[in-house]
C-alpha cells in the first residue's frame, strides 16, 4: 500500500520511517547521482520511491504486511476506527467519533457523509520514482462487482515525475435498491529544476459517487430482528422505497509554484542556510449535488412536482500568492494573501405561499490575510498558523499552533491549541428541493460556528500512544426533526431542518493504543473514550469504543511467505445513534432509539509473497450466533451479515 510524501519535502522536516523492505528492489539495478553524474553508480533501494503528501512530508514505498495495513485495507483506504458503515460498501458511514476542530477555512457543499470516498486537494499524493512503479489495489464487494485502485507512477528525469491514477467500483448491495458506485481519476505532476530555485506541483481530479438509496426498512421488527429464516435473504426484505438515487460529481484544476530569488548554501555540504521566494497557488473546482425521485414519497413529505429532481451546485476559484524566507537559525516563515470566488446556486428562485423569497444561489468573493511559521531546534518542533479573513461574509479565522519533542527513537511528545469560526456548510445556507418542507434560506440567521481546541500527544514504543482532545464550539450546526411541522396521523416521515445549537457545548476525547506482543502472538488495542457537556443533546456518540486484534505472524514454507492471522474484536456502547435522510445525504439527531452495544467480530488470514499482500476476510462472523438481529449502523439501516471477502495489494517495478 502506498503512503504519502512530497518531492519537494523540506530538507529539516523528514520524519521518522517504517521499516524498510529492502527485498522490494532488484539489486542488479543502478542509478547515477543527479547531482554529479561522475559519482560512483548506486543501488536502488526502497528510500528511491518517494510519496509526497500535500504538506510535502516525504515517505517511502511501504510493502511490510502490519496490523495497520489491515486496519487499512477497506473501500476508503484508511484506518475506519471512528466510523460505522452502512451494510453496502459506498453507502455512507454514521460517525462514531468527531473531530471538531477542522482546518476547512470556507464552507463545503455539503452531503458530507456521502464525500468520505471524495478526494479533497489534501488527499492527492505526488511522487519521485527511481523506476516506473504500480500500486494495485483489488477486493470484493457485496455481489455483482469489484473494487479497483491503480496507480501508475515514473520519473521521465530524476527531476520530473508523472502519476495517473484510478479508482473505482460496483457493488449491488444485499438488500433492494442499495447499489453503489463510483470512479476517482487523478492524474499529477512535479517538477524541481536542477538549482532547486524552482518548483511546481498540480493535478487534474474527475471524480463521481453514486448510489441508490432505500429508506431503510419498514418492517424491520418482523423481517430482520426477529431472526426469521425466510428473510436470510435480504433482497426479501421490505425497504422504504425503490426509486431514489443520489449522485456527487465534482472535476478540479489545481497548481501551486514557488521561486526562489534568493538561496545561499554552505559550500562544502550544500545545505540550504538562507533563502527567500515567492510562490502561486491556484485552485478551481466544480462540483454538484443531485438526488432524484421518480416518484413522491410522504416521507418527505409533500411536493411542487411530480417527480423529484433536485440539484444544488458549487463553483470555487482559489487563487493566493505567498512569500517565504527561510534560515537555518530563525525558521521558515510564509506570508500569504488569498481570494476566494464561489457560486452555489439551484436553478430556479421560490416563492412560498406565505409570500417569502427564497434566492437562487450564493455568489461572492471572500478575501484572506495568513501565515505559516515552522522551526526545528534539535529535539524541538514547533509550528503556526494565523489566517484571517478581511472581506466577505463566509469565512472568519483560523488559528494553530503545536509545540513538540522527540526525546529519541522511541518517545515523542507533543501539545496543540485551535481557534477557528466560520459559516457552515452551503446546504445550512441555502437549500432548495422539489419538496416543500425541504426549502430555506439561513445566511442572515446562522452565525459562524466558532471553535476553541487544545490536544496533547504523547507517543511511546514502552507506553503506547495516548490522544487528549477537549473541544468547545459556539453555535453548532446540526440537522434535525422540524417541530413545526405536524405529523400526519399513520404517516411516518422524515422531514429535517438545519439548526444552530445557542449554548456552548464541549466535547472530550481520549484515544489509547497499546500492542502487547509475547513471541508471534500480538495483542494490539486501541480504546477511545467520549463526554459531551451540552445543554440540548444535538451531539450524540457512544461513551466507549474499543477494537481488539489478537493475532499471530510467522514467516512460512522456508520465508518465501510471511503470514498473519487473528481475530478483530470492536465494540461501541449503545447510543442514540443519528439517523439519515438520503434526500440531503446527511445524518440528523434523534433521541429516541439507542442503538450499538453489540460487539462485531472478523476473522482474517493475510499473507505477504515478495512485494504482494493477500488478504482474506471473514466480517462480522458472529452475526449468525444469535437468532435475534440487533445490530445497525443506523436507525432502520442494518449493518451487514456475515461475508468472505478477499482482495490484494500488488506494488511491481520496471
Amino acid at each position: 500500500m502506498l503512503a504519502s510524501c512530497s518531492i519537494f519535502a523540506q530538507e529539516d522536516s523528514i520524519p521518522a520511517q517504517q521499516p524498510i523492505d529492502t527485498s522490494l528492489v532488484q539489486k542488479k539495478k543502478w542509478k547515477l547521482d543527479a547531482r554529479d553524474p561522475a559519482l560512483l553508480p548506486q543501488p536502488i533501494t526502497i528510500k528511491d520511491y518517494k510519496i509526497i503528501s500535500y504538506k510535502r512530508d516525504t515517505t517511502y514505498l511501504d510493502t511490510t504486511l502490519t496490523i495497520q495495513k489491515e486496519y487499512k485495507y477497506n473501500y476508503l483506504r484508511r484506518d475506519d476506527f471512528e466510523l460505522m458503515p452502512f451494510a453496502n460498501m459506498g453507502q455512507p458511514y454514521n460517525k462514531l467519533g468527531v473531530d471538531l476542530q477542522t482546518d476547512q477555512f470556507y464552507p463545503v457543499l455539503g452531503a458530507t457523509v456521502l464525500n468520505y470516498n471524495y478526494m479533497e486537494v489534501r488527499d492527492i499524493d505526488y511522487y519521485n520514482v527511481a523506476t516506473p512503479m504500480t500500486d494495485l489495489f483489488f477486493k470484493t464487494t457485496f455481489e455483482e462487482g469489484q473494487l479497483l485502485d491503480a496507480t501508475l507512477t515514473f520519473n521521465t528525469s530524476p527531476r520530473l515525475n508523472f502519476s495517473l491514477a484510478y479508482k473505482g467500483f460496483r457493488s449491488l448491495g444485499k438488500y433492494l435498491s442499495d447499489q453503489a458506485e463510483s470512479g476517482n481519476f487523478r492524474t499529477t505532476t512535479n517538477y524541481v529544476t536542477k538549482n532547486g530555485r524552482y518548483r511546481i506541483r498540480a493535478h487534474i481530479a474527475a471524480q463521481d459517487i453514486e448510489t441508490q438509496t432505500n429508506g431503510g426498512l419498514i418492517n424491520k421488527e418482523e423481517q430482520f430482528e426477529a431472526g426469521d429464516p425466510n428473510f436470510n435473504d435480504r433482497k426479501k426484505v421490505d425497504v422504504r422505497f425503490n426509486d431514489a438515487d443520489n449522485k456527487i460529481l465534482g472535476k478540479r484544476y489545481y497548481f501551486d509554484h514557488f521561486y526562489k530569488v534568493l538561496k545561499r548554501e554552505k559550500d562544502s555540504s550544500r545545505v540550504e542556510r538562507t533563502s527567500l521566494g515567492f510562490g502561486h497557488v491556484f485552485n478551481y473546482e466544480t462540483k454538484y449535488y443531485r438526488f432524484d425521485q421518480t416518484q413522491q414519497s410522504t416521507y418527505f413529505g409533500d411536493r411542487l412536482v411530480p417527480a423529484i429532481s433536485d440539484k444544488a451546485q458549487l463553483k470555487a476559484m482559489y487563487n493566493e500568492v505567498n512569500a517565504e524566507f527561510y534560515n537555518a537559525i530563525l525558521g521558515r516563515l510564509m506570508g500569504n494573501v488569498s481570494v476566494y470566488n464561489y457560486n452555489y446556486f439551484f436553478n430556479s428562485i421560490l416563492i412560498t405561499e406565505d409570500g417569502g423569497r427564497i434566492p437562487s444561489r450564493l455568489k461572492g468573493e471572500e478575501i484572506a490575510v495568513g501565515a505559516t511559521y515552522e522551526k526545528k531546534i534539535r529535539g524541538f518542533a514547533l509550528e503556526g498558523e494565523f489566517k484571517y479573513n478581511i472581506a466577505g461574509e463566509l469565512g472568519g479565522s483560523l488559528f494553530n499552533a503545536s509545540a513538540g519533542y522527540q526525546f529519541n527513537d522511541r518517545h515523542m511528545v507533543s501539545a496543540s491549541a485551535h481557534a477557528s469560526a466560520r459559516m457552515p456548510n452551503f446546504n445550512y445556507l441555502l437549500y432548495q428541493s422539489d419538496y416543500i418542507d425541504y426549502n430555506w434560506s439561513n445566511l442572515g440567521a446562522f452565525e459562524k460556528e466558532q471553535v476553541y481546541g487544545l490536544q496533547f500527544n504523547l507517543d511511546s514504543d514502552i507506553w503506547g500512544g495516548l490522544t487528549v482532545d477537549y473541544t468547545t464550539v459556539d453555535n453548532y450546526s446540526y440537522f434535525g426533526s422540524d417541530p413545526d411541522i405536524p405529523v400526519r396521523e399513520g404517516v411516518e416521515n422524515s422531514i429535517v431542518s438545519p439548526y444552530q445549537e445557542g449554548n456552548v457545548l464541549n466535547h472530550t476525547k481520549v484515544t489509547y493504543k497499546k500492542e502487547f506482543r509475547l513471541g508471534g502472538f500480538a495483542l494490539n488495542n486501541t480504546v477511545m473514550y467520549q463526554n459531551v457537556s451540552q445543554a440540548t443533546e444535538v451531539l450524540n456518540l457512544p461513551q466507549l469504543v474499543t477494537r481488539n486484534t489478537l493475532y499471530f505472524s510467522s514467516d512460512v514454507f522456508k520465508k518465501a511467505m510471511y503470514l498473519q492471522t487473528g481475530v478483530t474484536l470492536k465494540y461501541f456502547t449503545a447510543y442514540t445513534m443519528d439517523a439519515y435522510n438520503p434526500l440531503l445525504g446527511e445524518f440528523y439527531i434523534q433521541n429516541e432509539e439507542k442503538l450499538g452495544g453489540y460487539p462485531m467480530l472478523d476473522f482474517f488470514i493475510n499473507a505477504k509473497i515478495q512485494q504482494t499482500r493477500i488478504y482474506l476476510k471473514a466480517e462480522h462472523f458472529n452475526s449468525g450466533f444469535s437468532q435475534t438481529k440487533d445490530f445497525y449502523s443506523a436507525p432502520n439501516y442494518p449493518y451487514r451479515d456475515f461475508v468472505i471477502r478477499f482482495g490484494l495489494v500488488w506494488n511491481f517495478f520496471s
